[in-house]
């Protein structure tokens, strides 16, 4: 499976993606990221689901943060941490450092498990604690943390880890 293929989604094992299928999606993506960028309301969860396996993939661990304003409309996505294959390192101080900087009120945390499982370790639970920790003391809400595997995303909040 090429580089690519994994960026795209495909699922290890399956049927390899023609070239030209590979150019639709490709184009497809740009076209939602131009509409995403233009129109910044997450306004359901599926919106938030969507542009989180959209933006967030990739061979080794990134660390997003999805900025918020008072109504949940997109500030800034940035990209504070890029990792190895299996580990990102994640600072809470700069997760909320940045979060003052910007007025943001609430923040939503995203990591993508290159590998493809979406399942949180014990690691990825303990550091959205930590977060959620200084998020209450700054008066700042921590909405979720989101995993973002292989055709499937984890959410830390509905597994009732927050």
């Amino acid at each position: 499976m090429t580089q690519h293929q994994r960026t795209l989604g495909v699922e290890p094992g399956s049927a390899p993606l023609s070239a030209q299928e590979q150019v639709v999606i490709y184009e497809a993506r740009q076209i939602l990221l131009r509409y995403l960028s233009r129109n910044p309301v997450l306004s359901s969860w599926q919106a938030v689901l969507d542009y989180c396996a959209l933006t967030i993939r990739g061979e080794v661990e990134r660390f997003h943060v999805l900025y918020l304003d008072r109504k949940n409309r997109l500030i800034s996505d940035e990209c504070l941490s890029i990792g190895t294959v299996d580990h990102v390192p994640v600072y809470p101080r700069e997760v909320l450092r940045r979060a003052l900087a910007l007025n943001a009120t609430a923040l939503i945390i995203v990591h993508n498990h290159p590998a493809g499982d979406p399942e949180p370790s014990l690691s990825d639970i303990a550091m959205t604690r930590e977060i959620q920790k200084s998020c209450k003391v700054l008066g700042v809400t921590l909405h979720d943390h989101i995993i973002v595997g292989i055709g499937r995303e984890v959410s830390l909040r509905a597994r009732g880890e927050i």
